[in-house]
């Protein structure tokens, strides 16, 4: 089996598209047990954010994987298969590792170096655990990119080459000024309670904002936020709930608008921002961070609105920042998909070990079976003294060829050797799957208590 990545980024497709194929909760859900259903596929989770969505697969054919892969994404986004293909990407075995761990260091993000994607990716791998479509290979895989991210964040300076999207739309927003300065005073409204909404009134709270409403269909969901935020020793800003019905009436009387819902349709029409523009002598600025958007484009040609949304932020992030973290965390990107790959191999092999063990063991317990049968004199120390000899014996003739073998299967091009061990020694297919069945049970138990 090998890995495969089939998918589509701000990198790939125009926002229109992104917007189009945006995946809610629910059918991420579906696309990936269909995904599970189909036959090339044995496992698969889906990187689903703002501005990418991936779908991680662990294939028998690649060929038939992309055409499978590709179609259950246009059926689930509901845009068609010839036109969503031209925007497509694949990314196969050590090329879609290689890409994981780059969108992990935040070097695909819009904002490089931002570092929400390490939550996104830890959601991901969750998904997959929780519907039990990650098996051994996804859970190994998006462990490692948490931690190859936390790596590049934490030995180089790609923390500095960019910000999360909440803090480069305020700075966008803000044009010119200082974020902190033009923000101290305003009441800001954010439609939304989830976790780039919640970043989005953390960092107005630490910016000065006065006063904080959030909007959420769920209201226990935006009370709860606000209680975070009014919490004793806190920002010290006054925050608080409303349903959504009330947002045309705070918006009234905001002065910083934040968006992002998982809602399909607009959230704020061209008409609802004019209306609650006239008459109002301080301009209003709107960040929406949503995908599919959550307010009407038409609101930037409004008299004294200020628009900033994914598409305005993906032409303002292309100037490249700080090269050299930039190439150091490349670097680190290349060293660890080595590693990566070394320890993928190595553990491939490592069911035929243990089954050729397993059939050494079995040897050694019939032969002094046999033995017993033909010194029935023999007594428990004597018995035991053979026992032992014949172990060591097998043992050590065992250790230079499995270790050997370990270390050349986690070199490039070592699958083959397990399919030379199995035959050599004639181990029965059965015998190996079982052991890697019990392998994955395992890990999985393990990996599913470390998200």
């Amino acid at each position: 089996m090998s890995l495969l990545v089939v998918g589509l980024s701000h990198r790939s497709a125009p926002v229109s598209i992104l917007e189009r194929a945006s995946l809610s909760a629910d059918t991420q859900a579906k696309l990936l047990q269909d995904t599970l259903a189909a036959e090339p596929a044995a496992e698969a989770t889906v990187l689903a954010t703002c501005n990418r969505i991936e779908l991680y697969a662990d294939v028998d054919k690649f060929h038939a994987g992309v055409a499978e892969l590709s179609t259950l994404l246009a059926q689930h986004s509901g845009v068609g298969l010839d036109e969503l293909t031209p925007y497509l990407y694949v990314h196969y075995e050590d090329r879609a590792v290689h890409h994981l761990f780059s969108v992990a260091c935040g070097l695909d993000s819009m904002v490089v170096g931002e570092g929400q994607i390490l939550g996104q990716i830890k959601d991901t791998l969750a998904l997959g655990q929780d519907l039990h479509t990650a098996g051994r290979l996804l859970n190994d895989l998006f462990q490692q990119a948490l931690r190859v991210g936390k790596r590049a964040h934490s030995e180089t300076g790609i923390d500095r080459a960019g910000q999360s999207l909440v803090t480069f739309g305020l700075e966008q927003l803000a044009q010119d000024a200082d974020v902190e300065t033009w923000s101290k005073g305003k009441k800001a409204l954010v439609i939304g309670a989830g976790s780039m909404s919640s970043l989005a009134a953390a960092t107005l709270a630490r910016s000065g904002v006065s006063e904080i409403v959030i909007a959420n269909r769920t209201l226990t969901r935006a009370e709860r936020l606000a209680q975070i935020l009014n919490e004793p020793g806190g920002t010290g800003v006054a925050a608080r709930a409303v349903e959504m019905v009330a947002v045309g009436d705070e918006l009234t009387r905001a002065d910083v608008v934040v968006s992002c819902t998982g809602a399909t349709g607009l959230v704020l029409t061209g008409e609802a921002v004019e209306d609650a523009t006239r008459g109002r002598r301080d301009p209003l600025f709107l960040l929406d961070l949503a995908m599919p958007r959550d307010i009407d484009a038409a609101a930037h040609r409004i008299p004294g609105v200020r628009l900033v949304d994914i598409e305005s932020l993906a032409e303002a992030s292309a100037d490249a920042p700080m090269a050299a973290d930039v190439d150091q965390v490349r670097g680190i990107v290349s060293d660890e998909v080595a590693a990566f790959g070394a320890a993928q191999r190595a553990a491939h092999i490592t069911p035929t070990v243990v089954a050729l063990r397993t059939m050494a063991a079995e040897v050694v317990a019939g032969e002094i079976a046999r033995l017993e049968g033909r010194l029935p004199g023999l007594d428990d120390k004597q018995r035991a003294e053979i026992t032992q000899t014949v172990r060591r014996v097998v043992d050590k003739l065992l250790h230079a060829p499995t270790v050997r073998v370990k270390q050349l299967a986690s070199e490039p091009g070592g699958a083959g050797y397990a399919d030379a061990l199995r035959t050599l020694f004639d181990l029965d297919p059965e015998t190996v799957a079982s052991v890697s069945r019990a392998d994955l049970n395992d890990a999985d138990v393990k990996n599913r208590g470390r998200v």
